[in-house]
């Protein structure tokens, strides 16, 4: 039924849409029976999914990537939608309109979306205070874990991005499980130049002393491989608790939809399944350089059971989504998680840890 319902919401404007899927969540939120039914249907109840990263618990390795919920309003829900936890944001300290409509397409002839949202949210004073009223709070029954994105606020200089951040670390930390430091979207001009290593360094060395949560790093699939060891020896060296990889793309390569309709929807960041042979390529290098150093949440492109196990048994301890979620329907994230559960125990491992990384393991042997 949902590619029939996928049709008749694609009717609809991109953001319109989501506007209706996201309202709907937060009303799904706020009642404990509406929870609790939701949760019978879409969450999975598996130990062997269950895992311990940077000392938080997850129920399901399969997360919510930052995007879909900048404000923080349907954080009580995620857990009961299947997901493992969700990141939301990216929030920035001050609260921005982000970027002229229209700024959200979609690309159904590659199971793609291209964005320039611009960081579009209410701020972290906004957040924090959403955060504060959850009703499902950490530790009760159908909580998962909250990420915190924080990004540039589009009106901060980049010569003062450090006391930025801080203020949404400060603001966020003591109510998130852990924080990404988001300096990888394509649509705040100059963020991505924050990646460069003495930018990176005092940001994210400040990030990390302004709060006791485990902090990690999200960067773009269109950094050169130099450069993507430079920022993971970077992350190892300030005792990072991991690596967020990969963001959108401002590549266009490869796509079935022609060209002139891509051209005519402008710049942005791709998501969806072209991004998977890149994100994979980024995700094998990363655990060669930090595998067991740092975790690893591989997201981009992601659509299956078979490429979520091949991700955890490349390196990832976590994996994430948003586009494939749009794109499969409210039983997505039901279906990867109950297809790595059986092939672990195909596999014959006894838990999610120990598959991570088993294909480069052996390899080595």
């Amino acid at each position: 039924m949902y590619p029939r319902a996928l049709k008749a919401m694609f009717r609809i404007p991109p953001e319109q849409i989501h506007r209706i899927i996201a309202a709907a969540i937060r009303i799904c939120g706020r009642f404990a029976v509406t929870r609790w039914l939701v949760g019978r249907v879409l969450a999975v109840h598996d130990p062997i999914l269950t895992s311990t990263v940077f000392g938080v618990r997850f129920p399901g390795p399969l997360g919510l990537a930052a995007g879909f919920d900048k404000n923080a309003e349907g954080a009580d829900t995620w857990g009961a939608l299947g997901f493992g936890y969700a990141e939301v944001g990216t929030v920035t300290a001050i609260a921005q309109p982000g970027n002229p409509a229209p700024r959200l397409f979609r690309l159904p002839a590659d199971r793609a979306l291209i964005n320039r949202m611009g960081f579009n949210n209410h701020g972290a004073g906004a957040a924090a205070h959403r955060l504060t009223t959850r009703r499902v709070l950490s530790g009760s029954p159908g909580a998962v874990p909250i990420a915190a994105n924080i990004g540039k606020s589009k009106v901060t200089p980049l010569d003062e991005a450090v006391e930025d951040y801080l203020i949404s670390a400060r603001l966020l930390g003591p109510l998130a499980d852990f924080m990404v430091v988001n300096v990888s979207s394509p649509n705040t001009p100059g963020l991505r130049d924050l990646q460069a290593v003495d930018s990176l360094r005092p940001i994210l060395a400040a990030v990390t002393a302004a709060v006791n949560i485990p902090v990690l790093v999200k960067i773009a699939p269109d950094l050169a491989d130099e450069d993507i060891d430079a920022v993971a020896d970077l992350a190892v060296e300030l005792g990072l608790a991991g690596i967020v990889a990969t963001n959108t793309t401002i590549s266009r390569d490869g796509l079935r939809t022609p060209r002139a309709d891509v051209e005519a929807i402008g710049p942005g960041g791709l998501s969806g399944a072209p991004l998977a042979p890149r994100s994979r390529e980024v995700l094998h290098r990363l655990y060669g350089r930090v595998g067991g150093r740092l975790a690893i949440i591989s997201v981009g492109g992601l659509e299956s059971a078979d490429d979520a196990y091949a991700r955890i048994r490349a390196g990832a301890s976590l994996l994430q989504g948003y586009t494939g979620f749009i794109y499969g329907g409210p039983l997505w994230t039901r279906r990867i998680h109950q297809g790595i559960a059986r092939r672990l125990r195909a596999d014959g491992f006894a838990s999610l840890a120990e598959a991570v990384g088993a294909d480069v393991a052996e390899g080595a042997s």
